[in-house]
């Protein structure tokens, strides 16, 4: 029988116990058995008792845990050619040849030091007599399934490494509280994060929270004196009305000449030229620490099953040693090799002050987030050329509100009038430009939006029809509007849509008009996620965590609600983040052998010692089978099993502030809309079309396409492509491996 051993290594990253977890759980579901290796390398070295087999039970409740239950540690030992040797000993007494590393990219080239020396410890390990020749035959390669672990982000190949999006959330919650600080006491704060070679954090998290300088290792200030081009900006915000500076700091950010810039010397600077009363905050390790975010969690658990369906795999196509990546929204398998490679190329070249080479190995999205918080981080926008051309261009949010509707309306703003546009904003939707109530939105206007969940501007659901086609004509025409942003959920697509087959009667619709996709549920095609999303996931998850707590104390089933229209994406992804042990989608709908079969698994399971349940539904999943008729069908049928008690998330899922992916994606957005409204008014004929990134790539769907894309039965997009992780979540979800719940699923 297989067996796959499984280590975390290096310093922690969340997520790495959802990885463990689905390793673990994959393996076992798989028909393999699977050793932890506790400690990570230093384990491995010791043997014994720090390689031990692991079952089904073993990792439940995990996931919501940050940091590892399995343990890591920096090894010495390891280090040398000795202590490898043990270590292979140690894994061939135990029948292992088959690795799941997750660590950074230390950890991981020691995996290849390692592989590399397989075959010749193997030999060596034979001729002192450790292991006898027939067994040396049943291991003659280590492979080896890598998953980075690295709140850096810094490793080539995949899009986000595990942990890079939790402490992305430590960052930005600190900064937006450091800030109303700030701004009460009209102070700086200079505040280093992590990242001794990779920017990353440090420039994502500026972006997310208005930050008023960065500085990063892969693109120096390109001024010998840039203190004072940082003092002249900072100092030219103060002038226009902000109460704050902030100001975040790489702990790797480093001059032209390769000459660290400390939060010391950036306070004394602001001190003695400003007069400042600046203050120091190092994050520390705050950033790495704590329950991880619902990203996290699911892209340890897909890399987890990812990296085990590799090594039990018969295909010559993947390599002996393979790194488990996101590429495009999609899990891949590239050479381990490699990838290390580009990365190694990658902290050369910041080293050797190669900034242009550091910055063209990141990637071109890397580049262009950094070029968009040059312009962000202006304390007013440039002064532009007398002969370029100006355009005027509304904006408006429509729908239902989502979390980083303001991020996206003050990008918008801020990057065209940056390239000398005027901007009108419309408040509560079409209803506003239908009455008119619109005004000019300048610089300062939008400033303190970044963070803000809800809609300044306003937003409504509102059908368009007879008479307002007229009345919109009339405000465009008055506004004397070129182009038109449109920040919100279905029925702001269904109105531009309207708007779109109107231009034959009404010739003040032939302005190009571009849609920023902004819904909870996830359900606008052309765009594989939404603004507001991935807030309301978190607040899915974080209520969800509670809910556990509360059950396990009480031997309880919970039967939650959750929102999502007619799409299932929250409540999937909910249920994959907290290991929810059923979940009921509109995709698939709701029968009476399922809730029989459901029934069945808990009683079982309770009998056998468990302690809590929650089946999650998502609001539109069948008519007559609701929340409150399952929950009373459970606790009828459970008995004394257990008790069973509902939750209806509610609002709660809309509100709250934006998660720093909701608005960088916001940000970007915006962008790339403004840019695509500057193109389409360079040309003869205009085409209206909606911002999404699909596969990994911003792309425009222009609205004569988008109906083909539409289910509009059911208000949907025909093609969702997180329905393929469906049965990844049916399979951790199991009581046991042995528990047949797979034969009612797998009709579907």
């Amino acid at each position: 029988m297989k067996r796959i051993g499984v280590l975390t290594s290096g310093g922690d990253a969340p997520g790495m116990n959802a990885a463990v977890r689905s390793v673990v759980r994959t393996a076992l579901a798989s028909g393999a058995e699977v050793y932890a290796i506790y400690e990570g390398y230093q384990g491995m070295v010791e043997g014994g008792n720090c390689i031990r087999p692991m079952q089904w039970g073993n990792v439940g409740g995990i996931l919501h845990k940050g940091g590892t239950i399995i343990g890591t540690a920096r090894c010495a030992e390891f280090r040398e050619r000795s202590g490898r040797l043990l270590a292979a000993r140690n894994l061939v007494h135990n029948g292992i040849d088959s690795l799941v590393v997750i660590g950074g990219d230390g950890s991981l080239t020691g995996s290849l030091i390692f592989q590399d020396e397989w075959p010749s410890l193997i030999e060596e390990l034979v001729q002192k007599g450790d292991i006898l020749p027939e067994t040396a035959e049943l291991h003659p390669n280590l492979s080896i399934a890598g998953i980075v672990g690295s709140i850096d982000n810094d490793v080539c190949d995949t899009d986000m490494t595990l942990g890079a999006d939790t402490a992305l959330h430590r960052i930005v919650d600190a900064v937006d509280a450091i800030a109303d600080t700030a701004a009460s006491h009209q102070r700086a704060f200079v505040i280093e994060v992590m990242g001794r070679k990779c920017g990353y954090l440090a420039l994502m998290s500026g972006i997310a929270t208005a930050a008023d300088w960065v500085l990063i290792p892969e693109a120096p200030p390109n001024l010998d004196n840039w203190e004072d081009k940082m003092c002249e900006v900072l100092s030219q915000g103060r002038q226009i009305g902000r109460r704050d500076s902030i100001v975040i700091v790489a702990e790797g950010a480093q001059d032209l000449h390769g000459k660290p810039i400390s939060c010391d010397h950036v306070r004394h600077v602001l001190t003695d030229r400003l007069g400042e009363d600046a203050r120091v905050t190092i994050l520390g390790h705050v950033q790495r620490g704590g329950s991880p975010t619902a990203f996290d969690r699911n892209l340890g658990t897909m890399s987890g099953a990812t990296a085990v369906d590799a090594l039990l795999a018969h295909d010559e196509d993947i390599p002996l040693s393979s790194l488990v990546a996101i590429q495009s929204n999609r899990f891949v398998l590239t050479d381990l090799r490699t990838s290390l490679e580009k990365t190694w190329a990658v902290r050369e070249a910041v080293t050797n002050q190669d900034f242009d080479t550091a910055m063209t190995l990141r990637g071109q999205g890397y580049k262009e987030a950094f070029k968009m918080l040059r312009t962000l981080v202006r304390a007013q926008p440039h002064v532009v050329p007398a002969d370029k051309k100006r355009y005027r261009l509304g904006v408006i949010n429509a729908g239902a509100p989502a979390p980083g509707m303001n991020t996206a309306v003050r990008a918008a703003v801020r990057l065209a009038v940056d390239k000398g546009h005027t901007v009108i904003g419309f408040q509560n939707g079409f209803r506003g430009l239908i009455s008119g109530d619109g005004k000019e939105l300048k610089w300062m206007d939008v400033n303190g939006w970044a963070h803000v969940g809800g809609s300044f501007l306003g937003t409504s659901r509102h059908n368009l029809e007879g008479r307002d086609y007229y009345t919109i004509a009339r405000t465009i025409e008055e506004f004397q509007l070129d182009g038109l942003v449109v920040v919100g959920g279905w029925s702001g697509y269904q109105a531009v849509l309207q708007l779109h087959q109107q231009r034959q009667n009404f010739p003040a619709f032939e302005i190009p008009i571009v849609c920023t996709p902004a819904s909870i549920d996830n359900d606008l095609a052309g765009a594989d996620f939404c603004v507001g999303s991935d807030t309301a996931l978190n607040n899915i998850v974080d209520a969800l965590d509670k809910i556990k707590q509360s059950a396990v104390a009480s031997r309880r089933a919970f039967v939650v609600e959750v929102m999502g229209n007619n799409s299932g994406y929250l409540a999937l992804m909910s249920a994959l983040a907290s290991g929810a042990e059923r979940v009921y989608l509109p995709e698939e709908g709701i029968n009476m052998q399922d809730l029989l079969a459901d029934i069945n698994m808990l009683v079982t399971g309770f009998k056998q010692g468990k302690k809590l349940g929650v089946i999650l539904r998502s609001e539109r999943a069948n008519e007559t089978y609701t929340t409150n008729f399952i929950s009373s069908l459970f606790e009828e049928e459970g008995g004394d099993a257990f008790d069973v008690r509902q939750a209806i998330l509610g609002h709660i899922q809309q509100g709250g502030n934006p998660s720093p992916f909701d608005r960088i994606q916001a940000t970007r957005f915006a962008s790339k809309c403004v840019a695509y409204l500057e193109e389409q008014l360079d040309r003869d004929s205009v085409v209206s079309a909606c911002v999404g990134m699909i596969d990994g790539r911003y792309a425009f769907t222009p609205f004569e396409d988008l109906p083909r894309q539409i289910d509009r039965k059911n208000g949907r997009p025909r093609h969702q492509w997180w329905l393929g992780l469906r049965p990844v979540a049916r399979v951790l979800a199991q009581p046991s491996p042995d528990f047949r719940i797979l034969e009612r699923d797998d009709r579907r």
